[in-house]
This record gives structure tokens, C-alpha cells and sequence, in this order.
């Protein structure tokens, strides 16, 4: 019998990944997420992080759930969930109010956030988070915590993260039907931030580009403030279809061809290396020069990128990217993938591999395409050592998973 257990759920267009832990939480020092578990499955059912065959995509939460509880030896009730795809949106938003004693207190901040978040949203659309920016204090802006401090006004600027309803919900049931209910969407991009970067980045000045199956997501931090978010309908898969049609070979072929010869970057590739690849009659082969296949690589990525760069200037935040960009995502452990994504986007660039906060069995995790899941299982953490609430208890499996079914079916 196990206390305190985190579940995070990935469920991405190409696989779903799944996390189980322990949160480890000794007086005077930094809690950590003791890893019990790892699953993961190929996803069915999602169109850029999109459900589109609900019983498809709950058969691959299944699958990765029941490998994670089956490393664990646990069983969980309720899992973190990441929620991404382009129709992600974000815009910032005031509240202002006035301050009920002589100094500031929490009751004032959370009125004001309250305020901020009491936007008329469409009915098609979902607020998934509202993240504290910034707050002024009788107009004198830059104020971390304004708690203890004397004034009269307060306004708290907040980020705030909407999602299409259809979406979100389409989330929730695709795991309510695998037996598990969600006890918080999480912005992927935002979860993955927490796995990979440091606060020195954020105090800085840093972009998160995680290049995903189906999406390329970006979000910025700046003065340790969440500052921005972007998502983008090009990812992986959209290289992987270029391959398709350039290489003119079987989509498979050519996701096979990618992750063991590709390179971002032509200029890394021998130009007198050539492949195998299937030829436009059954049973034929050919050889094609893997030069080719670097180049239409390397022009996808670059325009994708450039979508990136152009995104952080419209909104006047590449100058402020101190840190410059951390590159996660499945995608991006080809050669040459920091070195393009330097060039288009102007900054310098590193691989952001999850590990910080991590134990038990946290080596699987240590690579870039975990960096969503391992941050989802942070995130969890962090609420529940805020709120108390949030944790996985096994002895609730049962009756959570009998109320979900009944929801589903009656």
C-alpha cells in the first residue's frame, strides 16, 4: 500500500506515454518524484494531439496505463493529462482591485485573479489555466508577491490558456473509458517546461520548441512569468509525409528511414552514403542517397522553424530570450537538429532532456520525447504538495472507475 501517488498521462499523435510515482517529501529537503512506473503505447486515434477515434485512442491509454501499473505494482485512479494541438490559445488579462485593509493580503490577490478570469468566454471554448504574470501595486508594476506589501490598488495580470471544448472533453472521456478519471488538463508545453528548465532560464529569458508528432509547441519564459504560448500544425509526422511523397515509399518505410538516417542538416551527411529503400514495384529495391533524404529533412525543419523565429518576433520576445531556446520532443534527436534550429532561429540552443526532480526508475525518462510526460508528473507533484489534493490513492481505484463508467454509459 502506497501514499501520495502521481499519475501522468501523454497522449500524443504518434505514442502515449504514461508515469507513475511516489512523491517524496522529507522535511528540509526538495521533494522528489520517486519513478515506479513507465508506460507506453503506439497511439491510435489522435490527428495532431487531437482525438479523432475515441475508442481507438482509449485502447492506447489503456495499453500504456496498464504497463506503468504493472511496473509499479499499483494501481492509480486518476492521472495529469496533457492537452495540446493548434487550437491552444492564450491572451492576458487584467483584474483590479481595491485593497481591503492596510496591506495587501492573499483574500485581495485571489480577487483580483478572480477578476481577471472572469472573461465571457465563447461557449466552444475552455479556460484550462489562469497563470499569474505580474501585479502592480498602485500603478508601480514588476511585483513578484505583493502579500505584506501597503497600497491601495492591486492588479494582477494573468495568462490565460484556453482550449476548444469539444477537444478537451473528447480528452477526458477517451480516458474516463479506459477507467481513469483526470483530475487536471495540463498545457504539454507548459509540463514539459517544468521538466527541462531551470529557473535561471526563466529569470533569464527562454523558449521551450517542443517538436512533437503532429505539432511544434513554444512557450516563453521571461522575468520567471510564463509569457507566451504558440502552437503550430507541423511536427514529425509532417516530415515523415514529405519523405513520403519525395522518396515516393510507404508511410512506414519512411518513419523507419527517418529514425535511423536522418539528419537535420545535409552538410552532416556523406554524400556518397546511400540507402535501401523499397522501389515502386512489390518486392523491388533501391538505392537512393541519404543526402536526399538529410535535404528534404533539413527544408522542413528550417521552415518550421522559421515559423518559430517569426511567432517570437511578432510578439517582440526574441530579443529577450536570454537563455535562448531548449529543444525537446521526439523529433529533435537527429544530428544537426540544435545546430539548424541556432541558425534559423538566431540564438543559441540546447537539447532539454528530462532527470531534475527525478528518481527510482527515472532513466527511461531521460530523453527528449519523455519530457512532456516526466513534466506532467512534476506538475502533478507540485499541486498536490500545494493544495494536498491531486494524489492517486489506490484503495479509491475501485469505486472512481465504477462512477466513471456510469457516467460514460448512463
Amino acid at each position: 500500500m502506497r501514499g501520495h501517488l502521481i499519475a501522468a498521462l501523454d497522449i500524443g499523435s504518434t505514442k502515449t506515454s504514461a508515469v507513475i510515482g511516489e512523491v517524496m517529501a522529507d522535511a528540509g529537503r526538495p521533494a522528489v518524484l520517486n519513478v515506479l512506473g513507465v508506460g507506453q503505447a503506439r497511439t491510435s486515434g489522435m490527428r495532431r494531439e487531437v482525438v479523432t477515434h475515441i475508442e481507438e485512442t482509449t485502447e492506447s491509454v489503456l495499453k500504456a496505463m496498464k504497463e506503468a501499473e504493472l511496473m509499479a505494482g499499483v494501481t492509480v485512479d486518476r492521472v495529469f493529462a496533457g492537452i495540446a494541438g493548434d487550437h491552444i490559445q492564450g491572451m492576458p488579462s487584467l483584474g483590479m482591485v481595491a485593497v481591503g485593509g492596510e496591506e495587501i493580503s492573499r483574500e485581495d490577490v485571489d480577487r483580483a485573479h478572480r477578476l481577471a478570469q472572469a472573461v465571457n468566454l465563447p461557449p466552444d471554448r475552455e479556460l484550462i489555466h489562469a497563470i499569474p504574470r505580474e501585479y502592480r501595486v498602485d500603478q508601480e508594476g514588476g511585483v513578484a508577491d505583493p502579500v505584506g506589501m501597503a497600497g491601495m490598488r492591486l492588479e494582477a495580470e494573468v495568462y490565460l490558456v484556453t482550449a476548444s471544448a469539444s477537444a478537451a472533453n473528447n480528452l477526458r472521456r477517451a480516458v474516463a473509458r479506459a477507467g481513469y478519471g483526470v483530475q487536471e488538463l495540463v498545457l504539454e508545453p507548459l509540463a514539459a517546461s517544468r521538466a527541462v528548465l531551470t529557473q535561471d532560464e526563466k529569470e533569464i529569458g527562454v523558449a521551450l520548441v517542443e517538436v512533437g508528432g503532429g505539432t511544434t509547441e513554444v512557450a516563453v519564459f521571461h522575468e520567471g512569468m510564463f509569457r507566451h504560448v504558440a502552437i503550430f500544425p507541423f511536427g514529425g509526422l509532417t516530415v515523415t509525409q514529405d519523405l513520403v511523397k519525395g522518396l515516393s515509399i510507404p508511410f512506414q518505410e519512411a518513419q523507419k528511414a527517418k529514425e535511423l538516417y536522418g539528419a537535420a542538416l545535409a552538410q552532416l551527411v556523406d554524400p556518397r552514403e546511400t540507402l535501401e529503400l523499397p522501389g515502386p514495384a512489390p518486392g523491388q529495391r533501391r538505392h537512393v542517397a541519404r543526402e536526399l533524404l538529410a535535404h528534404v529533412v533539413e527544408q522542413r525543419m528550417d521552415e518550421i522553424f522559421g515559423l518559430v523565429r517569426e511567432d517570437l518576433e511578432r510578439h517582440g520576445l526574441l530579443d529577450l530570450l536570454g537563455a535562448g531556446v531548449v529543444l525537446t520532443g521526439g523529433s529533435v534527436t537527429m544530428p544537426g537538429m540544435p545546430e539548424l534550429a541556432g541558425q534559423a532561429l538566431g540564438t543559441a540552443v540546447r537539447v532539454g532532456l528530462p532527470g531534475e526532480g527525478l528518481s527510482g526508475f527515472a532513466e527511461p525518462l531521460a530523453l527528449p520525447r519523455f519530457a512532456t510526460v516526466a513534466g506532467l508528473a512534476l506538475y502533478g507533484m507540485d499541486r498536490f504538495l500545494e493544495t494536498g489534493r491531486g494524489a492517486s490513492t489506490p484503495a479509491s481505484n475501485l469505486m472512481t472507475r465504477l462512477w466513471a463508467w456510469i457516467r460514460e454509459f448512463f
